[in-house]
Order: structure tokens, then C-alpha cells, then sequence
């Protein structure tokens, strides 16, 4: 499939575990690059999802320079610091890897990834009275919009 979540080095296993749910429920890739915030035996990840997890393609990596190198496509970077919204991004083209690459919960990503793919940098609209959406719901904001561009009415 085209597309693929990618959470750089997370933190909150209770946000990975719904991502993870997500992923197992559309044949999403989950990339995960370390550290973690959390051993993948966490009970908050388990809770989450964690079993589904036996029903999902998921990938580590020690570093966001070794994703790269292992992958290709197309990076999106989720960022309220985004130029366009994520809706008037195109996503249709189903033969291309489609990457949604999400921050740390408290950081956010590294200076130098932002910069090198800032002209894919998307954003959700919000108003000014919080500080971020929840990285779990945003993800499958994401997701589901690739989809719908994609053609995808039922996933078997």
C-alpha cells in the first residue's frame, strides 16, 4: 500500500498503541525511529494496541538519518509550522510511497529534517487556544484523507 506513518522517536505509548490500531485497521506501514519513550512492553502501549499489533507491518530504525536512507517516496512532515494544509495536499497517486512523518510529542523533529522537506510541510487547522492536537487523532486525520484521495471506500 502507499501509505505509511512514521513517529519519530515517540514518547507517549498510549499514542503509538492508537496509531498502531490505525495502521493494523488500513494496511499502514508503521515506522518507528528511536529511541522510544517506552519499552514496546509497555502496559499503556498494550492498552492502546498493542494486540493488533501481530496484524501490522512495522519497522525501527536507530535514526532518522537510517529511515531515510532505507526509504523512498514521498516525506510529509505534520506540523502545525506547516505551509499548506494537509486537504490541499495530493495524495491520489497510489503507485508512489506516501510518508506522514509526525515529531516528538514535546519537540517536535529535528531543525535539519524540517528544512530539508519544508515544501512538504502540512498542517491541520486549528484555532490559537491549544497548543497541538493529539498526535494519535492527527495521524488518522492524515490517513484517512490519503485514503479517500485514493479511491479506498472498503479496506480487506
Amino acid at each position: 500500500m502507499a501509505n505509511h506513518i512514521v513517529l519519530y522517536q515517540p514518547e507517549i505509548p498510549a499514542n503509538t498503541g492508537n496509531i498502531g490500531r490505525t495502521c493494523a485497521g488500513t494496511d499502514t506501514t508503521l515506522h518507528l525511529i528511536r529511541p522510544l519513550g517506552f519499552s514496546t512492553d509497555d502496559k499503556m502501549l498494550k492498552r492502546a494496541g498493542l494486540d493488533y499489533w501481530n496484524h501490522m507491518d512495522i519497522r525501527y530504525y536507530d535514526s532518522a538519518e537510517q529511515f531515510f536512507e532505507k526509504t523512498e517516496g514521498i516525506y510529509y512532515l505534520l506540523t502545525k509550522f506547516g505551509g499548506k494544509f494537509y486537504s490541499d495536499a495530493d495524495f491520489s497517486n497510489i503507485d508512489e510511497a506516501h510518508y506522514f512523518i509526525f515529531g516528538r510529542e514535546t519537540s517536535g523533529l529535528p531543525e535539519w529534517i524540517m528544512e530539508s522537506y519544508a515544501d512538504n510541510a502540512l498542517r491541520v487547522p486549528m484555532n490559537d487556544k491549544i497548543r497541538s492536537l493529539n498526535l494519535s487523532n492527527t495521524a488518522a486525520i492524515l490517513l484517512y484523507e490519503a485514503l479517500r484521495q485514493q479511491g479506498y471506500r472498503e479496506l480487506h
